[in-house]
């Protein structure tokens, strides 16, 4: 978060937003608090598989894009054990 030039509380704001993007998007339903933590967790990891490709995503806009991608991922994945 500190490299994508946010801070904590817009970390959680925007991760939140990210969250339920993402359970909109893959039609999923969970609670406010899992939501802010697939954003954050889901920027964490779409950050660090774009970066193996050698994209780098920065700002609020690229902090929301990468949450959302990566929520979509966890979320996939969380489906794919529950089964």
């Amino acid at each position: 978060m500190e490299q994508a030039g946010i801070g904590w509380i817009a970390a959680i704001i925007i991760g939140g937003i990210a969250g339920w993007l993402a359970e909109q998007f893959m039609k999923s339903n969970m609670g406010v608090i899992m939501n802010i933590l697939l954003g954050i967790v889901g920027a964490i990891v779409a950050n660090a598989i774009l970066s193996i490709f050698g994209i780098v995503l920065g700002g609020w806009l690229g902090y929301l894009i990468a949450g959302f991608v990566g929520a979509c991922i966890l979320i996939a994945i969380g489906r794919m054990f529950r089964r």
